[in-house]
């Protein structure tokens, strides 16, 4: 994948004293009262923004916050406690612009101001192309470091892209790009795909175009209930989707048509309910009784799962295997968690639960890359090219 990095671009002195238009992932959770209660993508942010400062840009940074309606602001939609917060991290003080897409405000070289909340903007969503040539002509440079909003073709994600003089990835979103392109573009075999969940129907496009390239499939959660009984076995009462058996037939034989797997479960954990304090039951997966939640893979399959991916060159994880939030239930999720830390193989990992279990497990620097970005990671797995993928490919050329 070929794309022009800001840090090229820096490297080069080009920034110098040039319009510097930044578009960050800056949608922080806040409480009732405004106040920010997780900073990890205002710290993740910063790298970015700082390359711009030290090279004598003048710099001006935007993000979406929540879901305002476009036109109207109200005070909860507002940036400004985005841009006290940075300031506090980066030890200075960061003014914030409001109705700045005419470019009826001044920035100087060394300067950080916060343009505030872009999803403000009439035409933002849709990415209105009266709306792009204005974005386009209020910089020099626009760098997209914004990974959580690369399959959104938005005003300042996408439309500033075609009309800026010279588009470029961000330090977070080029390590995504060079991550993604290591896992899937070129990846070293076996390259083993970990897809889990509780649904075939919202993972299904994502299966399928896996078991077009992958060597080892492994299925986990609701959607390994799905395989099993697309194998015939009784799985009780578990959740999966007896409608999705044939979708699942299908993956399990295009992998097959290549030489490649999805291993089914040779033993799973039951419980009679769904909680914390059920009662935790191993049993042979032939032997799963009508009133039985299959709730996490077994120790046994766990075990074999586990050798496959020390065996890997590559390892894609998107979803834990069981419910790992109970702890009778969590060592399929635990035992995969440190076969993939344990493994040479290049590890790429994302989702929300992926990560939960990532922090849990205590594995976040055994783990080759891991992606910030929730429903844009989905769609790299669904085979897709990401709009800001393309739109910088194409603006290198």
């Amino acid at each position: 994948m070929k794309f022009l990095r800001f840090s090229d671009v820096c490297t080069s002195g080009f920034a110098r004293d040039k319009r510097v238009f930044i578009r960050a992932d800056l949608n922080v959770p806040q409480d009732e009262q405004g106040n920010i209660t997780e900073d990890t993508r205002i710290r993740a942010s910063i790298p970015a923004i700082q390359m711009a400062l030290d090279v004598g840009a003048a710099v001006m940074v935007t993000s979406h916050l929540g879901r305002p309606t476009e036109g109207e602001f109200k005070p909860e939609d507002s940036l400004a406690p985005v841009a006290a917060r940075m300031g506090q991290l980066m030890g200075r003080s960061i003014r914030v612009v409001a109705d700045w897409v005419d470019g009826d405000f001044s920035v100087a070289p060394g300067e950080l101001v916060m343009l505030e909340n872009c999803r403000l903007n009439v035409g933002e969503k849709k990415n209105k192309p009266e709306l792009a040539a204005k974005l386009g002509k209020l910089c020099d440079i626009f760098v997209h470091d914004a990974f959580g909003t690369a399959h959104r073709a938005e005003g300042t994600t996408y439309g500033i892209a075609e009309t800026a003089p010279i588009a470029c990835a961000g330090p977070l979103l080029a390590a995504e790009m060079d991550a993604i392109s290591k896992a899937l573009a070129n990846p070293k075999r076996p390259l083993v795909a970990i897809v889990a969940g509780s649904k075939v129907s919202t993972k299904l496009t994502i299966l399928q175009a896996l078991a077009k390239n992958v060597d080892g499939l492994i299925v986990g959660g609701g959607i390994a209930n799905t395989f099993m009984l697309a194998a015939g076995l009784k799985i009780g009462k578990s959740l999966a989707e007896p409608d999705l058996l044939g979708e699942a037939t299908a993956v399990i034989d295009a992998m097959k048509a290549r030489g490649a797997a999805v291993p089914i479960p040779t033993d799973v954990v039951c419980a009679k309910s769904f909680s914390p304090d059920a009662v935790a039951t191993v049993k042979a997966a032939t032997d799963v009784a009508d009133d039985d939640l299959i709730l996490d893979i077994g120790p046994e399959t766990a075990a074999t799962l586990a050798a496959q991916l020390k065996q890997a060159g590559t390892i894609v994880w998107n979803g834990p295997v069981g419910v790992f939030e109970f702890a009778a239930f969590e060592n399929g999720t635990k035992t995969i968690a440190q076969a993939i830390a344990e493994s040479s193989a290049f590890s790429i990992a994302g989702g929300g639960d992926t990560l939960a279990a990532i922090a849990k497990y205590g594995i976040e620097k055994d783990v080759g890359y891991i992606s910030t970005g929730g429903g844009a990671f989905l769609e790299v797995l669904e085979g897709k090219t990401l709009p800001a993928f393309e739109v910088l490919a194409r603006r290198a050329e």
